[in-house]
């Protein structure tokens, strides 16, 4: 049996506005870049080996209509003034040798860079918990994009990606994260 493992992976986000729901979310993928596919969403390993790539350089390894597995953050809202979020997170260890993890994460009235430290925290405390290790968000203290020690041996580093938005009353506003993989 083939196994499908991604070589790449990249990160992207967006938003959009509309009356109807599901409108509101086509807009939020088509400022992602992500509308032309057959989008299936997947659990949360960031695979060994995986080469983190930008935005621009995924999409263009990627073909309209073909299906493309993810890892989404969704968040969506018809409440004037209502602060959404989605926002993914990663953890990797250093070395790629062995596989890392996403976390995604809605939250209301969270500031951008919370959110993402937030979902930072959570894939770096899931990887670590896998490990054997402890991890304590609070004591980290790290900013997006760290490399924290989970031991003598193994770093791990973080970083995120995370759209906020505004509702609107009566529109509904939709915000998503993803990370996209490529095979």
């Amino acid at each position: 049996m083939n196994a499908i493992l991604p070589a790449k992976i990249f990160l992207t986000r967006g938003s959009g506005q509309h009356r109807e729901k599901l409108v509101s979310f086509e807009k939020a993928l088509r400022e992602a870049g992500i509308s032309p596919f057959n989008l299936v969403r997947v659990s949360s390993i960031f695979p060994p080996g995986c080469e983190l790539v930008s935005r621009e350089k995924g999409l263009k390894l990627l073909s309209p209509g073909q299906v493309v597995f993810l890892v989404m953050s969704e968040n969506a809202t018809d409440e004037g003034h209502r602060l959404i979020s989605a926002s993914i997170g990663m953890a990797v260890p250093e070395g790629r040798r062995s596989y890392g993890y996403l976390a995604e994460h809605e939250g209301f009235g969270q500031a951008e860079k919370d959110a993402g430290r937030y979902t930072e925290d959570l894939a770096a405390e899931m990887l670590a918990t896998k490990l054997g290790r402890k991890f304590d968000p609070r004591k980290a203290g790290g900013k997006s994009g760290s490399t924290y020690r989970l031991s003598s041996t193994l770093s791990v580093t973080t970083r995120s990606i995370t759209q906020i938005a505004k509702g609107n009353q009566g529109v509904w506003t939709t915000a998503i994260a993803a990370a996209v993989f490529v095979t």
